[in-house]
């Protein structure tokens, strides 16, 4: 199963971080973003991405060309240029496609030009810039269940100031809540059917407004409710609020790390391809 991440905006929003690299190449703990969502899906051993590019493209292909020699030991014949890359063991078994999907195209566009990457089976999707620790694996079996074209994750929108709880007129607590009064959002955390590129009309299809209207008028968008964490990366606020949170030493979206021990129950668990009973990449031992 293939994971799609749209990679290609502007991330004006971000304009202080963004003006020299895409957004999903904004750092949080000395990382990209894009390597925590990476992280993420490989951790239910997805490992097989497909990178939608725009804005700054030759930064996320430079990083990926970089990525192993940076990360292994080199021995460097300078007479001969030969490298030889040996040891290292941040290295994650991923393949990666870059796909260049133009400068100015909308996210649906974005989305139609993976068509020919996605082996006309279900894949994952996300945006490159949000972080969670949604089990993928659940979300998975979810979208099994309904047998629609569409999952879409929904999440509590976290809140944009501070929450205090009162005490007549004192603040006996304060701290950054989901904002449940305010219902549910689009986490952007999709499983989704190749019947699904029929509902993007072209590059200037917005995802958000004609595709996700038509499969939701059509019956075929299903939602996905979630209420652990996640934290989109819009703002130079929410990039602090995550590097807060990676500098506390426990951030909740490092499920690799959090949970060690269930890579060891891998090997029995399975994602299943559409019609098909053979198990997707899932088993990492």
């Amino acid at each position: 199963m293939k994971v799609g991440l749209l990679a290609g905006g502007l991330g004006t929003r971000l304009a202080e971080e963004t003006e020299s690299k895409p957004k999903p190449m904004v750092e949080v703990g000395g990382q990209p973003i894009l390597w925590h969502i990476m992280r993420h899906y490989y951790h239910y051993g997805l490992q097989d991405f497909v990178i939608a590019l725009g804005y700054k493209a030759e930064v996320i292909k430079k990083y990926m060309v970089d990525y192993c020699s940076l990360n292994s030991n080199l021995t460097i014949n300078l007479r001969s240029g030969r490298v030889d890359m040996h040891g290292g063991d941040n290295k994650p078994d991923w393949n990666v496609e870059l796909i260049e999907t133009g400068l100015h195209t909308n996210t649906g566009g974005r989305i139609k030009r993976l068509i020919p990457y996605m082996n006309n089976e279900t894949f994952m999707l996300t945006w490159g810039d949000g972080v969670s620790d949604l089990n993928l694996r659940d979300l998975l079996a979810f979208h099994r269940s309904h047998g629609k074209l569409a999952t879409m994750t929904v999440v509590r929108p976290p809140s944009r100031f501070g929450l205090p709880t009162l005490d007549g007129d004192q603040v006996v607590e304060f701290s950054e809540k989901p904002q449940t009064e305010e219902g549910w959002i689009n986490g952007a955390f999709f499983v989704l059917e190749p019947g699904v590129f029929d509902y993007i009309e072209g590059d200037d299809t917005q995802w958000e407004k004609g595709p996700l209207e038509g499969l939701a008028a059509d019956g075929q968008l299903m939602a996905y409710r979630y209420d652990g964490f996640w934290q989109c990366m819009d703002t130079l606020r929410d990039k602090r609020r995550l590097q807060k949170l990676w500098d506390g030493g426990n951030p909740p979206w490092k499920i690799w790390e959090e949970e060690k021990d269930a890579s060891v129950s891998y090997g029995t668990s399975r994602l299943y391809r559409n019609g098909h009973d053979a198990p997707a990449l899932i088993s990492r031992s």
